[in-house]
């Protein structure tokens, strides 16, 4: 059997293979509430073999969204439409993870396709009141009671998360969202305990993931999402900043780091080639000794094999090329001669 159908343990929650699916904005819901698009979308890829479906950025809060058509955790009706989503994926023999977030700085985006989309009157929350781009507003700054306001409305929505039926929760911390605006001090000009040194720019992020891992029950994984670089050094956010914060998170009671970079300076120059990321993934793993995802170009099924292989990940975050192709699972176990389940209504497809 090659490496990348190998089961994985963390916790109590066994995957049965390492292909992730990588949270990805479908831009399909209408007041944060999913609807049959996503039923589809999430079933198609627990249909085709992946272990565990991590649901796209799904906001705590109404203003907290990055779009209009971003989903959401917040009240009752996102909460039961989530579990009839759930009870399908883990029937195909899935894991059913969330990841949950807030835009902060650049929330109240227009939806890609409809440039209309944007209200005029959301306007967004960011540790500074430092805009993203000359293209998104200017956010208004976070007074201290509007950062715990925040922090409950994590616990609550990963209170509605385990009710909805998700096994893995994914605290979004990267890609210039609210968490990551905190950590980079591109981004973070606070002059207050929650700005400035190292220690105070990650103490809300941090106090968020202890407060979730506190409730998250024991048995089940707790994943946290980290952009490793903004990709502008040495004055922003760095891989041995990821890895210093890493070992806060890990002494918590993080289980796994999914290993990401930028979307926290527009103008970043990024060099995205096939693998660009596995090296950050590689160096938490080994420097701080907890299991992590490598994520961001990787399509291949010998590339996520080597990947495995060479002990630089323990997982594979596959993104766009489950957009591209739901079976992927099936087509890759083909390639690396494994044998893998297919579901028995398509059997007679199969070569």
């Amino acid at each position: 059997m090659s490496c990348l159908f190998t089961p994985l343990r963390l916790r109590q929650l066994d995957f049965k293979n390492r292909i992730f699916v990588s949270p990805m904005c479908q831009y399909s819901a209408i007041n944060g509430i999913p609807n049959t698009w996503h039923l589809v979308h999430l079933g198609s890829r627990a249909v085709g073999g992946a272990a565990l479906i991590i649901v796209e950025a799904t906001s705590v809060s109404p203003e907290g969204r990055i779009s209009p058509g971003d989903l959401g955790l917040w009240n009752d009706e996102q909460e039961v439409e989530f579990l009839k989503i759930n009870n399908f994926i883990k029937a195909q023999g899935s894991i059913a993870g969330i990841q949950i977030a807030h835009a902060g700085r650049k929330a109240g985006t227009p939806i890609p396709w409809n440039p209309h989309s944007q209200s005029e009157d959301w306007l967004p929350l960011a540790p500074s009141e430092i805009p993203f781009s000359n293209k998104n507003k200017t956010p208004k700054y976070l007074t201290e009671e509007q950062i715990q306001m925040i922090h409950r409305q994590f616990i609550s929505a990963a209170e509605r998360s385990l009710r909805a039926g998700f096994e893995v929760i994914e605290i979004h911390m990267a890609h210039g969202y609210l968490f990551h605006e905190f950590l980079s001090p591109l981004s973070n000009q606070r002059q207050d305990q929650y700005g400035g040194s190292f220690e105070n720019r990650i103490r809300f992020p941090l106090q968020v993931a202890q407060s979730i891992r506190g409730i998250w029950p024991k048995n089940l994984p707790v994943f946290v999402r980290v952009s490793a670089t903004d990709w502008v050094e040495p004055h922003g956010w760095t891989l041995k900043d990821s890895i210093l914060f890493c070992k806060y998170l890990k002494n918590i009671g993080i289980d796994f780091i999914d290993c990401s970079s930028g979307g926290n300076i527009s103008d970043a120059q990024i060099p995205t080639t096939p693998n660009y990321q596995v090296q950050f993934a590689t160096a938490i793993k080994n420097e701080v000794q907890i299991p992590t995802g490598a994520v961001g170009l990787i399509t291949d099924p010998h590339q996520a094999e080597q990947i495995l292989i060479k002990n630089q990940a323990d997982a594979i975050l596959i993104g766009r090329e489950f957009l591209r192709d739901p079976y992927w699972p099936l087509h890759a176990a083909k390639q690396l001669n494994t044998d893998m389940i297919w579901p028995k209504q398509y059997l007679r497809a199969k070569l």
